[in-house]
């Protein structure tokens, strides 16, 4: 199969399931927005300040609740998951806060 064809099809997978996952679960969507927002726009230094802020911290209530969907419904999880791993991963590898 040609090259472009399959970066073709693979970006048209992409852009679909994108879609689908921003139809089917729009307020965890709302939320992987914002978190991939917020590393993008990030710099290295900030994170790793916050970072060293939040340990030892409790969680605000309603982090706490989308954690728990997320435990009970490995749909959403995954979901969630492929929508924000990517762009954090690069930024925090970037950051050098992963190896």
């Amino acid at each position: 199969m040609n090259s472009r064809v399959l970066w073709a099809l693979t970006a048209s997978a992409t852009l679909l399931a994108n879609t689908a996952y921003a139809q089917q679960y729009p307020m965890l969507d709302a939320v992987a927005n914002r978190l991939v927002q917020k590393y993008q726009n990030s710099s290295c230094e900030q994170l790793w300040q916050e970072r060293a802020q939040k340990q030892g911290r409790p969680r605000p209530q309603a982090e706490e609740n989308a954690i728990q969907v997320m435990h009970n419904d490995p749909q959403v999880r995954a979901a969630f998951i492929d929508r924000v791993a990517a762009p954090i991963a690069n930024k925090m590898f970037e950051c050098g806060m992963i190896p």
